[in-house]
């Protein structure tokens, strides 16, 4: 966990996020329903397959798995059947989030968001508040109604899972990650919801520069409002850390404390995600695995978990199960992206990211 240097180094770790977030993606995938798969349960179906502590991707169920239906995709995502990623929205806005950056630069609008989903994203791809939103842009809504009209779920974690290439493109500048992360989250969600989207891109941003995972939680924490009941959850996951509890009691009181907010909700997310980053400590495949085995959203939480993670580490550290099953290929459902190479994209991002700091090393 070093500053970011050379730009050979900044592209490991670009690379690194990306593949992170894929990774983590691909390992939560088979377990994404979390009223069903609780942690517990998580943890008894690994244990039934002899597969804690979790190194790799979760392992294929058995004859013997009676009870433990994964989702369907999870042919797609388990150990041994991996050949490249899987489609999930939580790459497909990651991509469209570059396709943005492109094409319109970092002074884009929320309204360009909007047109660009149009353009690039098919409406069964989209889900909860961007579903919402999608419908009000098809029926001629513009922002901030895009968010707000007949919209339940406003603060659930959907802006969150969209806000890593602005970390990745603005490494060691989380104010300015947040910033950019608002203007797209604002399209689809208020509230906590939108501080979800400021606080992962800069974790993302803090990770490049940080030297300790703390430090990434406390310059994260400190792009959003100090009383929101965000920052209140990151700081009491951060105090039960801190007191040493372990993670299972930790988790335990922080779901008790979030109780009734839902499984898809931005708060009991950030907590999960919050104690995966701070009890990996660094280490990609336990922050990863603990976070996935946390429950609640699991894709989404591993998919942010593992490109802060694998922005501390960059990819070389990347253990190789995590990475060679990708083949550096991705399945996306954004219009002109399918099977593109994980290195491509990420060698783009880092051209928007080196384009920025030069434009406002001159400015």
């Amino acid at each position: 966990m070093t500053p970011v240097g050379t730009e050979p180094e900044l592209a490991d770790r670009v690379l690194g996020g990306w593949l992170g977030r894929i990774a983590g993606n691909m390992l939560g995938k088979p377990v994404e329903q979390g009223d069903l798969w609780t942690r517990d349960r998580i943890d008894r179906y690994l244990r039934q397959a002899a597969a804690l502590p979790l190194t790799d991707y979760l392992p294929e169920p058995s004859s013997d798995d009676d009870g433990f239906e994964l989702r369907p995709e999870w042919r797609e995502c388990v150990r041994g059947r991996i050949h490249g990623s899987c489609r999930d929205d939580d790459v497909d806005y990651a991509i469209l989030g570059l396709d943005l950056l492109e094409t319109h630069g970092f002074a884009f609008s929320t309204e360009q968001v909007g047109a660009l989903w149009l353009l690039r994203l098919p409406y069964l791809q989209t889900f909860t508040a961007e579903r919402a939103a999608y419908r009000n842009l098809a029926n001629g809504l513009k922002p901030p109604l895009t968010a707000t009209y007949d919209n339940p779920y406003q603060e659930w974690i959907g802006a969150l899972i969209r806000a890593d290439i602005y970390g990745w493109t603005c490494p060691g500048a989380p104010r300015r990650a947040a910033s950019l992360a608002r203007r797209d989250a604002v399209l689809s969600h208020t509230g906590n919801g939108v501080y979800g989207a400021m606080w992962a891109a800069a974790l993302v941003a803090a990770a490049f520069t940080a030297p300790t995972v703390r430090q990434v939680l406390d310059e994260a924490l400190a792009v959003i409002p100090a009383s929101s009941r965000l920052a209140r959850t990151v700081r009491r996951v951060v105090s039960l850390h801190d007191a040493r509890l372990t993670w299972e009691d930790t988790l335990t009181t922080a779901a008790e404390e979030t109780a009734g907010l839902g499984w898809i909700h931005t708060i009991p997310n950030a907590a999960v995600l919050t104690a995966g980053l701070l009890y990996g400590d660094g280490d990609f495949t336990r922050t990863i695995t603990l976070t996935v085995r946390g429950g609640l959203d699991t894709d989404s939480n591993g998919a942010t978990a593992g490109s802060v993670a694998g922005v501390l580490t960059g990819a070389e550290a990347i253990p190789t199960q995590w990475k060679d099953p990708l083949e550096d290929m991705v399945r996306s459902a954004v219009f002109g992206f399918d099977g593109v190479r994980i290195s491509e994209l990420a060698e783009r991002t880092v051209r928007l990211a080196e384009a920025r700091a030069e434009a406002e090393a001159g400015a």
